[in-house]
């Protein structure tokens, strides 16, 4: 259904308040439950081997209340000495328990402190370390590309986008889903938790300073509203938003973004397509999948190639790019070609195979 501008708006002011986190890319560890659980049951294992060092020399102990040292009283000697309390009612009295004190209980005594005292300094030194990864990933991140929405088709895009090179490093994905963001940082990408139609999640991903935005939410209305709260944080970079219904791509383009993708369309027109003529179905079908059989490529012209026609080439140029004009091959207004060009060519994928991104923003409608 399409959008009027006070819908959109009214959505946005209904929006309360959410909790939202950036999650850096970070090696695959055991969970933290997992590793206080181990830390744990190791200080337990030394508490009651404690205890039975005591126990199996008890006769080396004297009690101050009744003078013997039984089992119950070996856990307690055990447990009150490996934490340093030490209220000395239970002392060993034999110089075979003194000596078993010196070498066995002592050391047990300092693994047990390195244990409970480590799990904490390790927690308190982690999110010291976190915090500092964060302030130098702001600090250090410049023209990346924003992704907003992880599922099939914002990781189509991170796909194709990667494979012209760009590092995971210069990508920031924006989910609302904890699952989402995880998956994400597993594959390498920094990830935002948070509404991106909030103009506070977005400037967490830093889509002031990025150079180009991908919008590939699963709603028209939530896409209408990304698309005009990042352009109004960020005016130069270039937004590339995918709707649903054909009707909504104008709303789009009059939020600012440059180019709009209608997925369900464009899926009609390649079953369609398939329907009349299978062969051409699976042509476009490869054209449009990524590192593998034929794909579309935009590279700058050469020396060697300025003033051929298109049809001269040696590659297959369906287009050619020229100032901020998209002219076809067949278009008279190309003539020969010119350095500044840069060409939309079909090539035969191979691992060398690359697509130039042009950093130029595309011309508004």
């Amino acid at each position: 259904m399409k959008l009027s501008g006070q819908d959109a708006i009214a959505r946005q002011a209904d929006e309360h308040l959410v909790t939202h986190k950036v999650k850096l890319p970070r090696k695959l560890v055991e969970h933290p439950f997992r590793q206080v659980g181990k830390r744990l049951s190791l200080a337990l294992v030394v508490l009651v081997a404690t205890a039975f060092v005591v126990y199996v020399d008890h006769d080396g102990y004297t009690d101050n209340s009744d003078g013997s040292v039984d089992l119950l009283d070996a856990f307690y000697y055990a447990t009150v000495t490996l934490s340093t309390t030490g209220y000395g009612d239970i002392t060993p009295v034999s110089d075979a328990a003194r000596l078993t004190n010196i070498f066995v209980i002592t050391p047990l005594r300092v693994l047990f402190l390195i244990i409970l005292v480590g799990t904490t300094l390790e927690a308190l030194t982690e999110r010291t370390r976190e915090e500092w990864r964060l302030n130098r990933w702001r600090s250090t991140l410049r023209d990346h590309t924003v992704v907003v929405g992880f599922g099939t088709k914002g990781r189509s895009a991170l796909h194709t986008v990667c494979a012209t090179g760009l590092r995971k490093e210069q990508v920031v994905v924006v989910d609302p889903s904890g699952k989402a963001i995880d998956a994400a940082t597993a594959d390498g990408f920094a990830g935002v938790i948070g509404d991106a139609t909030r103009s506070d999640v977005l400037m967490r991903a830093e889509v002031h300073k990025a150079r180009q935005i991908i919008i590939a939410t699963q709603r028209d209305d939530t896409a209408v509203l990304v698309t005009l709260t990042a352009r109004q944080l960020n005016r130069g970079a270039k937004i590339v938003a995918a709707v649903r219904e054909e009707e909504n791509a104008p709303l789009l383009k009059q939020s600012g973004a440059d180019a709009v993708i209608t997925s369900a369309s464009a899926a009609g027109r390649l079953l369609g397509l398939s329907v009349l003529s299978p062969a051409a179905g699976m042509v476009m079908e490869d054209l449009i999948s990524q590192g593998s059989g034929l794909d579309l490529v935009e590279r700058p012209v050469i020396k060697a190639e300025v003033g051929k026609h298109p049809r001269e080439m040696d590659d297959l140029v369906l287009s050619v790019l020229r100032g901020h004009r998209v002219l076809g091959y067949d278009d008279k207004a190309v003539g020969g070609l010119e350095l500044t060009d840069r060409l939309i060519t079909i090539v035969r994928a191979t691992p060398a195979t690359q697509i130039a991104p042009d950093v130029r923003p595309l011309p508004r409608d």
